[in-house]
């Protein structure tokens, strides 16, 4: 493995606990002492479908939150969405069943090393891993203002507990079912003008986070983005996640999501050859 995922590591775990919360289910894990080197924005490749299923390839899923506290000692929560087979299947395991795992894998997102003023900006479940994230930043002092949008209500995870984890919470739901109507990215211009924002973190589709990057490039706002590229292996091998990416000295290089990122600078992500091959449009 790259050096990168140098802490991670293959094993079976075992579901603490399964419960439907919305659209969602939050899944924890009893993973040991491999808590103590997850950090947010890390994600676990799962094998699904059990020992006979025609589903080869792992499926990754991001680390929502981890803790040492608790009756079962080191766990790991996943907050998964029931739309493809690989999730469905995750979504059906019951309590005691048994579940092979790597984690952590992935970067991480960046922790600043003096207090800042921190943006977390989740879309629909994307933004449960912001809840973690958001206690490592309170922790450091930062200012934590928390924004959550979707196209409805029903898309918003756990607004409750995003209030209690930071300092402001606002949802935006473009049908106006919950909080405000509108996009999540549009009071972001208002902010960045006013200075009241010293970096971002995001996590959520695509065209979210290219909008993200386009509104604060040019600024001194720094964007971190856990980008959702679909990641067949989780581990490098395959190919299938990879992005375009400018490098220092301008060129653009294919950058693999699961090795690279998911969690990246989003200004150094070519947005517009997003799908492309580069040199067919150089």
């Amino acid at each position: 493995m790259s050096s990168i995922n140098k802490f991670a590591s293959r094993m079976n775990v075992t579901v603490v606990s399964n419960k439907r919360v919305g659209q969602y289910h939050q899944i924890v894990l009893n993973v040991g002492e491999i808590v103590n080197v997850c950090k947010p924005g890390n994600f676990a490749a799962i094998r699904v479908g059990g020992d006979n299923a025609s589903m080869i390839l792992r499926r990754a899923f991001a680390i929502s939150r981890v803790s040492l506290s608790g009756p079962y000692g080191g766990s790991m929560e996943l907050i998964v969405a029931p739309f493809g087979k690989g999730s469905k299947w995750l979504c059906s395991q019951t309590e005691g069943s048994e579940i092979d795992l790597i984690a952590p894998l992935g970067s991480a997102f960046g922790i600043p090393t003096e207090p800042v003023r921190a943006l977390l900006i989740g879309g629909g479940y994307g933004s449960a891993p912001l809840f973690g994230l958001a206690e490592v930043l309170k922790s450091r002092g930062c200012r934590v203002d928390m924004y959550l949008g979707a196209s409805t209500g029903g898309k918003i995870y756990a607004p409750m507990e995003g209030k209690r984890s930071v300092n402001i919470l606002r949802i935006y739901t473009e049908d106006g079912s919950m909080g405000e109507r509108g996009r999540v990215t549009e009071p972001i211009p208002g902010l960045v003008a006013d200075g009241l924002v010293d970096v971002i973190y995001s996590c959520g589709p695509m065209p979210m986070l290219r909008a993200i990057s386009e509104i604060v490039a040019g600024t001194d706002v720094v964007h971190q983005c856990a980008v959702e590229e679909s990641m067949a292996c989780g581990v490098g091998i395959c190919m299938t996640c990879v992005l375009p990416v400018s490098d220092a000295d301008g060129s653009i290089s294919m950058k693999r999501s699961c090795i690279d990122g998911p969690v990246m600078n989003g200004a150094s992500v070519v947005w517009d050859l997003v799908g492309k091959i580069p040199e067919a449009h150089a």
